[in-house]
């Protein structure tokens, strides 16, 4: 019974461990990649900074870099909380594992100094000859013999507890300097994060004496994105239009087909069958508008369901970094952009892929570069910056596919692109929908 409590203990045990090793190296992965992802920002604000100009570009970075630095500390403290978690449960089991084996030698002695007073083969055949007849005194053979194979085992036992208790001490010491590491690594993030959020203050205090310059660039993003706002709203129009239209023949048939069938059974009867023409004008009623008319159809409804299905588990259309996220953005008291989706700094030429499969609705130029936008029935994913593409409107894609690759920038020197996602003829975080 001790054994099999023991054995269900190391069991716990090596499940809690399985379960924080797991924890743990999803936060130290993600580290990594942060880590990765500032020395990439660190480079291209390096490049920027030499122009000695102030761009809204440059202000982009330094707060990307600010927030992955925050993200940074709120990992670093996350894996000190599974630490100390850790910590706990390896004191709690070094404490029960010593409590074991007191008990275990404590016990052992007992049977050793019974053993050693009873040692003698005299006393053992003295045992068994006083049995009162054969069956007791086969009995009393086999209980020395249990008596001899227990001692052994209680032997191997406080041998095997010993191991693990010397195992689960060394794990304590480890993870209490693990701790120390990532307490040290905690405090000097927090000192980078406040020459960084200095140097922030620093430019921010700037752009009172460059007003003009970032008026002029931030008037242009405006510009910009309302430029590419319209065209996208439009696309969509055109899109509900089509679909509406589509919708209205379908009724008009399906009423054809109903009325046909009426007459056929009036016909049968020698009723009065009637007016078939009654259906040559498009039945207003039965057309949708707006987000369920572009999954009125069989194949839009599924093509919508399925991307819903997969929120949160679509690849970024690049491998890059997110340097600004979806949502207002204030520059200055008075000046503030909205980013309708996310912006992402990748390498020159790199190539961009279709989020999910689905039907390519339209192919622009804007400002001397490309955009694509695919419809996946009542929902859009919108890539914007493309430098060439290599799909036409009207065309099927799948899941991954290639369908261009980024502009660069030569004024900034960077290449990035923007990812936008619409349901109907609303944008929507594209965060929520990318891992």
């Amino acid at each position: 019974m001790q054994a099999f409590r023991f054995t269900t203990f190391l069991i716990l045990i090596l499940t809690v461990h399985l379960t924080y090793a797991q924890s743990s190296n999803e936060l130290k992965k993600r580290k990594d990649a942060i880590n990765r992802e500032i020395e990439t920002l660190k480079r291209n604000r390096s490049k920027i900074d030499k122009n000695k100009k102030l761009s809204l570009t440059q202000i982009n970075l330094l707060n990307a870099q600010i927030k992955l630095r925050e993200e940074k500390i709120g990992t670093i403290n996350s894996e000190i909380k599974i630490l100390d978690t850790k910590i706990s449960t390896n004191t709690s089991e070094v404490k029960s594992l010593q409590s074991n084996l007191n008990k275990l030698k404590v016990e052992y002695a007992k049977m050793v100094l019974f053993a050693f007073r009873n040692q003698g083969s005299y006393n053992k055949l003295m045992f068994i000859f006083a049995a009162k007849d054969f069956n007791q005194a086969y009995m009393r053979v086999k209980y020395i013999q249990q008596v001899g194979k227990f001692r052994k085992s209680q032997a191997v036992y406080i041998e095997t507890t010993k191991v693990s208790l010397k195992k689960q001490i060394s794990k304590l010491d480890q993870s209490k300097q693990e701790k120390n590491h990532l307490l040290l690594d905690q405090l000097n993030e927090k000192q980078t994060l406040g020459k960084d959020k200095h140097q922030q203050s620093k430019i921010l205090n700037n752009l009172t004496n460059q007003q003009k310059t970032l008026q002029q660039q931030l008037s242009k993003k405006q510009k910009e994105a309302k430029d590419l706002n319209n065209a996208i709203q439009a696309a969509i129009r055109r899109e509900i239009f089509a679909e509406q239209r589509k919708a209205a023949e379908r009724a008009r048939l399906a009423e054809k087909a109903r009325l046909v069938k009426l007459a056929a059974v009036a016909k049968a009867k020698n009723a009065k069958a009637p007016a078939v023409e009654a259906v040559s004008k498009p039945i207003a009623k039965s057309v949708e508008t707006g987000l369920s008319v572009l999954a009125s159809s069989p194949e839009d409804a599924k093509l919508s369901s399925d991307f819903m299905g997969n929120k949160g588990q679509l690849q970024k259309p690049a491998q890059g970094i997110i340097t600004q996220g979806f949502g207002q953005y204030k520059y200055k008291s008075n000046v503030t952009l909205f980013n309708p989706g996310v912006n992402i700094k990748t390498t020159k030429g790199a190539p961009v892929f279709a989020v999910f499969s689905g039907n390519v609705s339209n192919v622009f130029m804007l400002l001397n570069t490309y955009v694509v936008m695919i419809r996946h029935g009542e929902y859009f994913s919108i890539y914007s910056k493309l430098k060439n593409v290599n799909v036409s409107a009207g065309q099927k894609v799948t899941t991954r596919q290639k369908i261009g690759t980024v502009a660069d920038d030569p004024s900034e020197g960077i290449s990035e692109m923007q990812f936008q996602i619409w349901k109907g003829k609303s944008p929507v975080d594209p965060s929520g929908w990318i891992r």
